[in-house]
Order: C-alpha cells, then structure tokens, then sequence
C-alpha cells in the first residue's frame, strides 16, 4: 500500500526531528517500546505489558516497513515515537465501530512513546500535536486515539491537547480531533 503523506515541520520542541522511522530504526524503536511498557509495569499499570512477554500486537517491524511509524530524533537517538495508521487495523474496527468501516478519511494514533530520559519535556506533547499538524495525509482531516479508560492521566491529557472525547468501549476512551490545515 502507498503511503501519501508529508511531513510539514521537520523539527518538533527545538531538539528533535520527526522522520519516517526506516528499518535500521527496528531495534531502536522495539527498545524504546520495551522501556515504555518496563517504566508503565513500575507504575502499577498492565499497560503494553505483552511486549515484556515478546508479544507485539501493532507489528512494529511490520509496520516500519509499510511506513507507518514516525520517530522524533535529537541527534541519531529515538527520544520518541508514534504509529500513524492510514487505515484502521483490527483493533480500531472493534473501538470504532461503523466509523472505521467508512473512508471518512481518518488516520489512527497507536503507541504514542517517549525515552524516559526525554520525559517531561513537553515531547509527549509536542508529538501529539505534530501527528495532526506537523504531517499532512491526503484525503485525511480527522486524528482518531484511544487509551485504557482507567488511565486518569491521560484520559486529561488528550483533551488538554485539543482531542474530543467520543466514547467509551469495552474500558477503553475514544478521543478525535481534525487535523489543523
């Protein structure tokens, strides 16, 4: 499948750089998800905890090599990363519902990581608002993400950012936001 898309603001919170994540990225990108999932497991969260157990249900390998993965470097460091998903995978349909099945143009957020040496920086932050800002998808206008339900913190943090609350399925929230033009 073709990816259509173009990064607008190549440089994010001063010191970073969003690209299109590459193979040789693979390693570097799993690290830094595994260090997510260890830092949420100190947190008392279950969150992402499969991929401590090797399992990966977004394919992250996959998933650099179709291009659906952006990273935020300062230097040749991963300091963060995101899935942006031009079509809805298996997870979104049973969150989305009938909306995932049309082609209403919508572009799915998933695994939305920060090195723990980067946090509080405001990059969390700043990736999020440059996946609806910083990078243009054609024939795309809406931002789609969920997260646990349960997860006080950032069930506050997206709409802080912009993102509407649509719903809650199955314990998990539902949030959108158009992309800026």
């Amino acid at each position: 499948m073709k990816h259509s898309f173009k990064i607008i603001t190549e440089y994010i919170n001063d010191d970073f750089r969003a690209m299109q994540a590459q193979p040789e990225d693979t390693e570097d990108v799993l690290s830094l998800l595994r260090e997510t999932a260890e830092w949420l497991r100190s947190q008392g969260s279950s969150q992402w905890s499969a991929l401590l157990e090797g399992e990966d249900s977004h394919d992250t390998a996959g998933a650099i090599r179709r291009g659906d993965v952006f990273v935020f470097k300062k230097d040749n460091d991963v300091a963060g990363m995101v899935i942006l998903l031009q079509q809805p995978s298996a997870w979104d349909f049973e969150l989305w519902g009938p909306k995932a099945h049309q082609t209403d143009g919508a572009v799915y957020l998933h695994r939305l990581a920060i090195r723990r040496k980067y946090a509080r920086t405001g990059l969390g932050r700043d990736i999020l608002g440059w996946s609806s800002s910083g990078i243009q998808f054609d024939n795309k206008h809406i931002m789609r993400l969920d997260c646990v339900g349960d997860n006080e913190r950032l069930n506050e943090f997206y709409p802080r950012n912009g993102y509407t609350f649509v719903g809650k399925i199955n314990g998990y929230s539902t949030f959108e936001k158009p992309f800026q033009s």
